[in-house]
């Protein structure tokens, strides 16, 4: 009975800090992930894979991924097959994650600091933050800018680094490649699919 309880208990655990949520306001929610994120990617006893899971994880709960495909997609997404754009949608979401954690470097050297937030309106807040690498290298400005439409649940749908939305410069890029080959999603879903599959 007694092993019956601990692993009952052991499993609540788990789930528990599978589910952490963070902070609905959206300058503390900023400084949690980050600094969640720091952490990990940090600690030397997780392997690399175990990393790229966590910030996959972290993504999928965080980031408005959807949203994200679909402003990148253009004025495409208004006038093609709803099918098309599931498709595209779902080969989206696997090139932003495979991207994301292609990049995973160490971050122990690095300390992270909100500079401030400015709400944009009931449903928007920029919040402006700092990276700053202690081996001396410069700081890194980054512009989160934040979703509030469930105020109970924010989630990040662009980076401003820098100066430069990374929404925006992939928005570009895509536009380019079907601009080059007559506005067909499927071209851009095959090069999407061709990146993760490297």
């Amino acid at each position: 009975m007694n092993k019956l309880k601990f692993l009952l208990v052991f499993i609540l655990l788990l789930v528990n800090n599978s589910l952490q949520a963070y902070s609905s306001n959206p300058e503390e929610f900023i400084n949690e992930l980050v600094n969640d994120a720091i952490s990990k990617l940090s600690d030397k006893n997780l392997t690399d894979d175990q990393k790229s899971k966590f910030i996959k994880n972290l993504a999928l709960k965080n980031v408005d991924i959807n949203a994200l495909g679909l402003y990148t997609l253009g004025e495409l997404r208004k006038s093609s097959d709803k099918d098309i754009i599931l498709k595209y949608q779902q080969s989206f979401e696997k090139y932003f994650l495979k991207s994301l954690t292609s990049r995973l470097t160490d971050y122990s050297s690095s300390k992270f600091e909100i500079i401030g937030a400015d709400k944009k309106s009931a449903n928007y807040t920029i919040i402006s933050s700092k990276i700053i690498p202690e081996n001396g290298d410069p700081q890194i400005k980054i512009d989160w800018r934040i979703y509030t439409k469930n105020p109970e649940k924010p989630l990040i749908r662009d980076l401003i680094v820098e100066g430069l939305s990374l929404a925006r410069t992939q928005k570009e890029e895509f536009a380019s490649i079907l601009s080059s080959n007559n506005n067909e999603i499927e071209i851009l879903i095959a090069k999407l699919e061709e990146f993760v599959d490297k």
